[in-house]
């Protein structure tokens, strides 16, 4: 029996083929309630039903909220036609997906160019409310309750099993627009019409200071923000910083007690345009230097940072496309300062002994896949696109097993609103508490 691809055990992320006496025992257990005898209570057919549900305590017969289920109505589906029928007759709503415990095994992490904030934010109480008033005065035939609305941050994060830190990049916040930030804190924690009683999260923002190189759109551009869940924060006790090398809203950095240093990056962009010296605005090269200069400081704190200890986890828009495999229908090469940045990134990152020698997390665990993350709007899906979104990660967490997971949503779905697809990250904790001790 195949794996459910919409069960994402907690504890097992990642278990194949399970074999099928393993999903008889289940039933006589989970479904029917009959006890499963006696001998069969310890080995292989024990660890086969653990593997198969993530979890169960104890083969004795215990309630059944012993078990976690994800996306399940029924753990063993009936015949299609008792199926359908089952399902005309049956009043109870699709179960929501319960909201991870404390204190868990792993932590996941996404990362997300989202290309401005505003379509992810949540209308106003007043205009949900006005448009209830409207539909309470139509006739009850044509009264529903409104669609869920797919594209806020609330559905994103429950879709996504309530992950521990989702970074977002191109918020696209004026630094004085205060009533948008409060906004933001809101769409994380409330879905006017598809409530839910998952966890809360907090919002940390890095917005565009430098007067000189952040300009333009009404100052609505660039900026970070990370947004973390309060269980984290509180067990983690995790900090969050900016960094003083950076004042166009380019990184935050979120550190842990359990020595894992993770950021948030929306890298340079580099082109021949005029870059300024913050503090007097005079030219002092090109955003190709820049960003030759942001490769250079990010690395210098990230090994600092491995010095003390840390396990480091560079997650965010790089606008590089490591190799060739990460560009469709080829990669960028004109201008030829492409090709300089492309190679100073990946020397400083990936091979030089003196770099960082990081493992790119995703290229790692599918090192021949073709995904992508940027797709561009104003061309046809997949016709041209690049893998520029990466999470570099320290070797170690690779080394001792502590990266379990990592993967793009690539589709134009999760691309939603904006011309990026999120990717993502999952971390062993107790590996890495071990790892760090």
């Amino acid at each position: 029996m195949s794996r459910n691809p919409n069960i994402r055990s907690e504890r097992y992320p990642t278990i194949g083929p399970r074999p099928d006496c393993a999903a008889a025992l289940a039933y006589h257990y989970l479904v029917a309630q009959r006890p499963v005898v006696p001998v069969l209570r310890a080995g292989p057919f024990v660890a086969a039903l653990q593997r198969l549900f993530g979890y169960v305590s104890d083969l004795k017969l215990q309630p059944l909220k012993a078990v976690q289920y994800y996306h399940m109505d029924r753990d063993i589906s009936p015949p299609p036609s008792k199926r359908q029928k089952r399902l005309a007759n049956s009043k109870s709503p699709t179960p929501v997906l319960p909201p991870r415990p404390s204190l868990l095994r792993t932590t996941r992490i996404y990362s997300w160019n989202v290309n401005g904030i505003v379509p992810f934010i949540q209308p106003s109480i007043a205009s949900f409310v006005a448009k209830q008033s409207v539909s309470k005065s139509e006739p009850s035939s044509t009264s529903s309750p409104p669609p869920p609305v797919t594209t806020s941050l609330r559905n994103f994060l429950q879709r996504h099993q309530w992950p521990q830190i989702l970074g977002l990049q191109e918020v696209k916040i004026n630094p004085s627009d205060l009533s948008t930030q409060r906004a933001v804190e809101i769409a994380v924690n409330k879905c006017i019409s598809c409530p839910d009683d998952g966890p809360k999260y907090k919002v940390f923002l890095n917005l565009p200071k430098d007067k000189y190189n952040a300009r333009g759109f009404g100052r609505k551009l660039y900026g970070v923000a990370t947004i973390i869940r309060e269980d984290f924060l509180q067990e983690e006790g995790a900090t969050v910083r900016e960094v003083d090398w950076d004042l166009e809203g380019r990184v935050l950095v979120v550190e842990t007690k359990s020595m894992l240093s993770i950021w948030n990056i929306y890298a340079i962009n580099g082109t021949s345009n005029a870059w300024r010296d913050s503090a007097t605005g005079v030219v002092i090269g090109t955003r190709h230097d820049r960003k030759l200069a942001f490769h250079k400081l990010l690395l210098e704190e990230s090994r600092r940072l491995e010095r003390n200890g840390y396990q480091v986890v560079l997650a965010g828009d790089m606008n590089i496309a490591p190799a060739l495999i990460d560009g469709f229908p080829r990669l960028r090469t004109n201008p030829e300062q492409h090709v300089v940045n492309r190679k100073d990134f990946n020397d400083k990152f990936f091979d030089s002994p003196e770099g960082l020698q990081g493992i790119d997390s995703f290229r790692y665990l599918h090192p021949k896949q073709k995904k992508y993350t940027y797709h561009p709007r104003n061309v046809a899906w997949r016709t041209s696109c690049d893998r520029v979104d990466l999470i570099v990660v320290s070797k170690t967490l690779v080394d001792k097993g502590i990266l379990v997971e990592a993967d793009i949503e690539e589709s134009q779905a999760e691309r939603g609103p904006s011309d990026h697809c999120p990717h993502f990250v999952t971390i062993d904790m107790e590996l890495l508490r071990k790892a760090t001790a």
